[in-house]
């Protein structure tokens, strides 16, 4: 079998898995991310875990579930890095404005601002409730759960939501700004 192959370390074995596999994780990593690189890089990683991980791969029952349970998860995780990461973008850029050491900072800050605010303001109103409640309040996920008489599941799932949003716009918005300052030079 493919797997058992692999499993001994038959690197022909493991570019056929490859070959066979990596549309399959390509496609729900776009249809999850709507990144091209985020796909391309996320098919790289799931398929170099496997490789590290080559000798545990004989314990799979149903390589085609692992495969898709492990694209998710490397999407979710993908795409909390890049909302933290506009988070913390954000957060310095108001550090600086605070500190009013730039009037160009001031203005991305400000408008980073408007636009999360926008887009915050188009969320479902549970969805902005728990937003707000996570974010802007900094209640844990149990506490919003606590407030608002749901489940601390219905709360993640919330988030989640809202987070996938906030960072779809975001990722949509820097794209269009890459297009438009190339288009100026």
């Amino acid at each position: 079998m493919l797997l058992d192959r692999v499993a001994e370390g038959d690197k022909v074995a493991f570019t056929e898995l490859f070959d066979h596999y990596q549309v399959m994780v390509y496609d729900y990593s776009m249809k999850l991310t709507r990144s091209k690189s985020q796909a391309e890089e996320i098919v790289q990683d799931i398929f170099i875990k496997i490789w590290l991980k080559r000798k545990d791969i004989q314990t799979i029952e149903n390589f085609g579930a692992y495969l898709n349970r492990a694209t998710r998860n490397q999407c979710y995780t993908a795409l909390r890095k890049i909302a933290a990461d506009a988070l913390k973008y954000v957060e310095l850029t108001a550090q600086d404005v605070l500190s009013g050491t730039n009037a160009e900072h001031r203005l991305l800050y400000n408008e980073s601002a408007k636009m999360l605010k926008t887009v915050v303001d188009t969320l479902p109103p549970q969805q902005k409730l728990v937003y707000e409640l996570c974010h802007e309040q900094g209640l844990k996920y149990q506490e919003v759960a606590d407030q608002l008489n749901i489940s601390s599941g219905t709360v993640h799932k919330h988030m989640k939501l809202a987070l996938k949003t906030i960072r779809t716009h975001f990722i949509e918005m820097n794209a269009m700004l890459f297009v438009l300052i190339s288009m100026n030079k």
